[in-house]
């Protein structure tokens, strides 16, 4: 199936990766309105990162480096742009001095996105990004969660704030907006500065995979385990780049050494090709610390993976 007129994405079989605007994936820019079933966002927001600052420019990174994608997933075969309408809606508006009044603006945006029932794909910014998005989403009912991740991010405060990138998924737990059973964490690595965040995490229920019990369990235990974790209830998908080894994504704010390749997490998220996703985003990606380049392909990468995921959802199948 061919998409809608005006949702056709930039053919680089015929124009150069290298020419036109950057668009995410080379999709057609877009607004938000029906027949849009994908939006893909930017959410230029990094006043909750705790350590090194510049994820705001993680959307523009991200953006350039996506015109090394092309149309066809080649493990799953799944070709997103002829099951559903993808476009770029462009940035999630943020202000510049306010993590609070971001919050407000992003749920807003996000909002307006859920209206119309299109799936959301976004790239962030820090770790705070996930919050507006599922307090903009998950209104009717708590997702599941699975997050790819060095950090549980489940903090009650940090630094004297409750809303920052180390404290989302607490939030959205005690918000009602994730099911904790429904969460899994994978990834979990490096050093902490105290027990609260993994002991909340036991208390919660959230099924949490640190990197030592990833190398026992092995790539299909642990795609078994997030497909026993997670069900067919819908699921929202959030990756912090830092859950890569540095070797991967050497550009984010707060790298850890020893963390998850980006092969395994491609097959990862191709092995859970028509699981109920609903949304999904990377973040954490600062374009300033990533001299060779290599963590906003990689970004851009696992955006078409997710966009993947999410067409399959959006379209009910593989037909193609």
């Amino acid at each position: 199936m061919a998409p809608n007129k005006g949702f056709e994405p930039t053919d680089s079989s015929k124009i150069p990766r290298y020419a036109e605007i950057a668009s995410f994936m080379r999709a057609a820019r877009a607004e938000i309105a029906k027949p849009l079933d994908i939006a893909l966002v930017g959410v230029p927001l990094d006043l909750g990162a705790t350590y090194r600052s510049g994820a705001r420019q993680g959307p523009s990174g991200v953006r350039e480096a996506s015109r090394l994608i092309r149309q066809v997933n080649p493990t799953t075969k799944v070709a997103p742009y002829r099951l559903c309408n993808i476009g770029d809606v462009g940035d999630a508006p943020t202000h510049p001095l306010s993590v609070e009044i971001s919050v407000e603006l992003i749920q807003a945006f996000y909002e307006r996105i859920h209206a119309i029932g299109a799936v959301p794909i976004s790239i962030g910014g820090d770790h705070t990004v996930p919050l507006p998005i599922l307090r903009a989403i998950a209104k009717e009912r708590p997702l599941g969660l699975i997050q790819i991740d060095s950090h549980t991010d489940t903090f009650d405060e940090f630094m004297g704030t409750k809303c920052n990138h180390a404290t989302f998924v607490r939030r959205a737990v005690e918000e009602g907006l994730l099911d904790p059973k429904r969460i899994l964490q994978i990834g979990l690595r490096g050093t902490r500065y105290g027990d609260d965040d993994i002991n909340y995490g036991y208390k919660a229920g959230i099924r949490m995979i640190p990197m030592d019990e990833f190398e026992e369990m092995g790539r299909a235990a642990v795609i078994a385990e997030i497909r026993r974790v997670i069900g067919d209830a819908p699921t929202y998908i959030t990756i912090d780049i830092d859950g890569l080894d540095p070797r991967d994504a050497p550009g984010t704010g707060v790298p850890e050494p020893g963390g998850i390749s980006m092969r395994d997490a491609q097959m990862i998220l191709r092995t859970l090709t028509g699981m109920t996703m609903v949304g999904g985003d990377i973040c954490e990606v600062v374009p300033s610390l990533d001299p060779s380049g290599i963590t906003c392909i990689n970004a851009a990468n696992l955006m078409f993976e997710l966009t993947c995921l999410a067409a399959v959802t959006r379209s009910g199948g593989l037909k193609q």
